[in-house]
């Protein structure tokens, strides 16, 4: 597979210089507004919403390689990141449609792959709720949905990065029974979108496993689902199905967790290509932010966000290179 130098570019912008993806997740919306706003006791107005991700940018982004904001909220985060962090922005809605099955996405009305890259961004990032046990009539409109964004990201020559996020209607997704069947929810939707026609770049994917469930994990809550021999070997199964470079997201478990996944991902030998990490490294500064206002949320981030940041890192180590699954010299990259 051979990128286009659009695409090229904006990879190699959100990259480190092992070709590795360290970035910073900041696009929450939704689900932030609400947390503060139950952390605050009263309203959380626009501009408080635009510090709180400005903050985020300036202290994390010099710890990171890329930052993902939305935009918004996140433009004037995107001006205060860190020069070495490149940016990938979201084109979708906060939230779904609850008002029919299958939590359909939408698309943000004012903005375009075009206009995204008209303000800066280096990538487009999408979200898709997504189960290969859906009805096919619901499957189908998110398949063309997919189709029809890669055909606008290839047409803007930017990467386009999709997150889909597994689900259950009527199902707790942290409980037990959801955590048998996270696996194969995980490995269809791989093997599904790195299909060439959905023009996907960059799959940004769920831990095949949830580690709470993981007999022998530092996160075991007591209920097994899967030795960690089984949980080793599912990481290698989800891999095994991608044909493009992937990521992990963090999913808004805690930082000893997601980390914890990550050296399972790396013990199992599973090639993955870097994360996308947001509530794992500021999740718990969102009361300090709410009660005590931005410099002691500032004063957090320097200390426990960077020190969460770090432990991320750390496991990226063990993170492989996007540039062999393109074709793509290591030592070219940079000529």
């Amino acid at each position: 597979m051979k990128l286009t130098p659009g695409k090229l570019a904006g990879l190699k912008r959100v990259s480190n210089e092992r070709g590795v993806i360290a970035a910073a997740a900041m696009d929450q919306r939704g689900s932030l507004q609400k947390t503060l706003a139950k952390e605050k006791g009263g309203e959380v107005t626009d501009a408080m919403m635009e510090e709180f991700k400005i903050l985020v940018a300036e202290v994390l982004t010099p710890h990171a390689s890329a930052i993902l904001l939305d935009p918004e909220w996140g433009l004037p985060a995107a001006k205060r990141r860190a020069k070495n962090a490149g940016l990938l922005l979201a084109y979708e809605k906060t939230g779904y449609d609850k008002t029919g099955p299958g939590r359909l996405g939408d698309l943000l009305d004012h903005w375009s792959a075009r206009r995204l890259k008209e303000a800066g961004a280096d990538c487009v990032k999408i979200l898709l709720y997504y189960t290969p046990f859906d009805p096919k009539d619901v499957n189908d409109k998110k398949h063309a949905w997919v189709e029809r964004i890669g055909d606008e990201c290839r047409a803007n020559d930017v990467p386009y990065f999709l997150e889909f996020v597994g689900y259950e209607e009527g199902a707790d997704e942290k409980g037990f029974a959801y955590a048998k069947k996270k696996p194969q929810i995980v490995i269809e939707s791989m093997k599904e979108f790195s299909k060439d026609r959905y023009g996907v770049d960059v799959l940004k994917v769920e831990v095949p496993v949830n580690m709470k469930f993981v007999d022998g994990a530092k996160s075991y809550a007591g209920q097994k689902a899967y030795s960690k021999k089984e949980a080793a070997d599912l990481f290698l199964k989800a891999a095994a199905v991608a044909t493009k470079p992937f990521i992990y997201l963090s999913a808004g478990v805690s930082n000893a967790e997601f980390t914890e996944a990550l050296e399972l991902a790396a013990e199992s030998g599973v090639k993955f290509n870097g994360v996308l990490c947001g509530r794992a490294t500021w999740k718990d500064g969102i009361p300090i932010y709410a009660k005590q206002g931005p410099e002691a949320f500032r004063k957090w981030l320097s200390t426990e966000g960077v020190k969460n940041i770090n432990n991320v890192n750390q496991r990226l180590k063990a993170a492989s290179s996007w540039y062999p699954i393109y074709g793509l010299e290591p030592a070219l990259v940079g000529a």
